[in-house]
């Protein structure tokens, strides 16, 4: 699969050469080729997606440590009669032993070539899908899931599990228990493929899985190029899907998945719950079966009460019948949630949808337009009562993906260090809510995973 030659730096580095197998392994001359262009014409992207990767399981949550520590590294795609072959340059010796590239490491890697000239050969501006429309902008979430060869008809069994990548030691280890309860149930598990709430799940399931002697197991990630620098993928994921963009993102786990858990988390834990919520408030998802948990351990008590409270001052009452919380009880949560699967399973058979993908689920354009948060953009959302929920939903979920933005994505911070935080405007009693519930991120230490936080965000009333 690889060669790879030692080289002295500061850090440990090697050279690699690498042979991708599975997927693009059979390629013809034209497909190389055209691969080898694009990932020319997004160097620095391939390159930064590349790096995080092979430092998979980094403890850090800024998106230029790892540039920093390997500023030499470098990664080419070569054509050959062969197929085609990836050869690093000055790579991260941790990714390798004994002179082979790690082959889950691999797999990886191959993904991120794969899934990065994917959207650059078939989503960019000639490729003639129409991405100004809901259908067109699903077709190609289904799409990307497709190429990365995710979607495979079999019985409804995929738990979306959502938290943050910095929590606590009691909270992570709440999250292994509950993936071991859903493991040993049958149960697969999708994340947002970075450390803490995770990859405890993952790691948990795949005990259960052992015992209950099943091997083909399924820990997808799913993550997008802004993002994956600052939450590497963890070791267990064995399928990474990188989408083109947040909004991209959210779909795929809302089409892919069975079922929700939600772990305690910060602010891209507030979005991914207020994505969720504004599309099952909608009227067309009103009668969709969708198992919605909150769950955590018993000191995350008071989080999700403010996380609820929240909720119910914003989007009302309707909006918690979508959800249950079940706090210090993993068991409980497998079984719910088992339930909830099967269902899901009832209602999809009854309206002739697949088991792989939910087509039923009406997710709006406001939901799957991509929301560049600059200054004036965050400054505009309209976060003021009086408004039909899921649209206000959209709005306060595009304000924290804003903050994510401001906290861990480059582009995002090179705003806050250029022009200074975001301003958030809104109702007062709503900026108040908004502003404890940020507060107490910061003072649980969810927003970042090492350091003094900084607010990247100004709120308003």
């Amino acid at each position: 699969m690889s060669t790879a030659t030692p080289i002295e730096t500061t850090l440990p580095t090697v050279n690699a050469r690498i042979y991708p197998k599975g997927g693009l392994d059979v390629l013809s001359h034209a497909e190389v080729a055209r691969l080898r262009d694009v990932s020319t014409g997004m160097h620095d992207l391939l390159r930064r997606c590349a790096l995080a990767v092979l430092t998979s399981g980094s403890a850090s949550d800024d998106p230029r440590a790892a540039r920093e520590l390997y500023p030499e590294f470098d990664i080419e795609v070569h054509q050959q009669d062969r197929g085609m072959r990836i050869d690093l340059h000055n790579a991260p010796a941790m990714a390798f032993v004994d002179g082979e590239i790690i082959r889950g490491v691999a797999e990886l890697l191959f993904a991120v070539v794969r899934d990065l000239a994917y959207t650059a050969m078939d989503l960019g501006a000639d490729c003639g899908r129409d991405l100004e429309s809901t259908e067109g902008i699903t077709d190609a979430v289904f799409g990307l899931l497709r190429n990365a060869r995710i979607l495979h008809p079999a019985e409804p069994n995929l738990v979306v599990c959502w938290g943050g990548h910095s929590i606590s030691r009691d909270e992570y280890v709440y999250t292994k228990q509950v993936g071991y309860e859903l493991g040993l149930r049958g149960l697969d598990i999708c994340t947002g493929c970075g450390p803490g709430a995770m990859k405890g799940p993952m790691k948990g399931a795949t005990i259960a899985h052992a015992k209950q002697r099943r091997f083909k197991t399924r820990y997808i990630g799913i993550t997008e190029p802004g993002i994956i620098a600052a939450e590497s993928p963890n070791p267990i994921v064995n399928h990474l899907v990188i989408m083109p963009d947040i909004e991209k993102r959210l779909e795929a786990f809302v089409r892919l998945g069975h079922g929700i858990i939600v772990f305690p988390g910060g602010v891209g834990t507030a979005e991914e719950i207020l994505y969720l919520l504004g599309i099952l408030l909608r009227e067309e998802n009103a009668n969709l079966p969708f198992p919605l948990i909150f769950t955590g351990p018993t000191t995350a008590a008071p989080y999700f009460e403010q996380i609820d409270k929240f909720i119910r001052l914003t989007l009302g009452e309707a909006a918690t019948s979508r959800y249950e919380i079940i706090i210090g009880d993993p068991d409980q949560v497998a079984k719910r949630m088992s339930i909830g699967i099967r269902k899901v399973r009832e209602h999809r058979i009854a309206q002739k949808d697949s088991f792989f993908f939910n087509w039923s689920v009406d997710i709006p354009l406001e939901f799957q337009r991509p929301f560049v948060p600059t200054h004036e953009a965050m400054a505009a959302l309209d976060l003021h009562h009086g408004r039909k929920p899921h649209e206000l939903a959209a709005d306060l979920r595009r304000a924290f993906s804003g903050i994510v933005a401001g906290n861990v994505k480059e582009d995002g911070m090179r705003r806050i260090e250029a022009h200074g935080p975001f301003e958030i405007h809104g109702d007062a009693d709503m900026m108040q809510s908004l502003d404890a519930l940020l507060r107490a991120f910061v003072q649980q230490r969810r927003m970042k995973i090492a350091g003094e936080y900084k607010p990247c965000y100004r709120v308003v009333a």
